[in-house]
């Protein structure tokens, strides 16, 4: 199985870009674009001057719970750079979504409930809303958060969309908001 079947059989379909808009990232954007992989995981990633953001992180099934994911995650962290990621909501009825916010809140990632995320999936037409996590080693504020997530979008998730999927993603503003009213803190309610 290569790296995007990994992907795209562990993350759902709303979430995915396909695989030639990942491989166009890599191939234009390859200066800020990155995957890294191996028989036990894909971490799909954007890194730019001021921080980094993890478009895709795969640990397969039999290596979970060894570390892996942490060492990833290190790794990063090692680059000492707000780290930035999207996140389902809790999902009470699939697990894996609770296993993965645990997993962020022990690696010290923070929930940017400041943050609205709905992004209307080109796949499946239907709203996307995620949660966007985040880990700053200089306690970045989450208006800054914000503004690196808007980069981000208009930079990577964008990036040629109309060209490659014969249409365009929403524009930030309709994706992305900033309100100073926080929502609930989904990492606070894990138990």
């Amino acid at each position: 199985m290569d790296w995007f079947e990994k992907l795209n059989d562990y993350f759902p379909v709303h979430e995915m870009k396909s695989k030639d808009h990942m491989e166009t990232l890599l191939k234009e954007r390859g200066d800020v674009y990155y995957k890294d992989e191996s028989d036990d995981h894909v971490m799909m990633y954007a890194e730019f001057d001021e921080f980094i953001f993890i478009d895709y992180l795969y640990v397969a099934g039999h290596t979970r719970g060894k570390g892996v994911g942490r060492r990833l995650i290190n790794k990063l962290k090692e680059k000492q750079k707000p780290i930035i990621l999207e996140v389902e909501p809790v999902d009470y009825s699939d697990t894996d979504t609770k296993k993965r916010l645990h997993f962020y809140k022990r690696e010290g990632f923070t929930h940017a409930s400041s943050i609205g995320y709905n992004r209307r999936s080109l796949a499946t037409n239907e709203d996307a809303p995620l949660e966007i996590l985040f880990w700053s080693p200089s306690n970045q504020d989450e208006e800054g958060i914000y503004k690196q997530m808007r980069h981000m979008y208009e930079h990577i998730h964008t990036y040629k969309d109309a060209e490659i999927y014969g249409k365009s993603y929403q524009k930030a503003d309709e994706v992305l908001s900033y309100d100073d009213v926080k929502k609930p803190n989904i990492l606070e309610d894990l138990k």
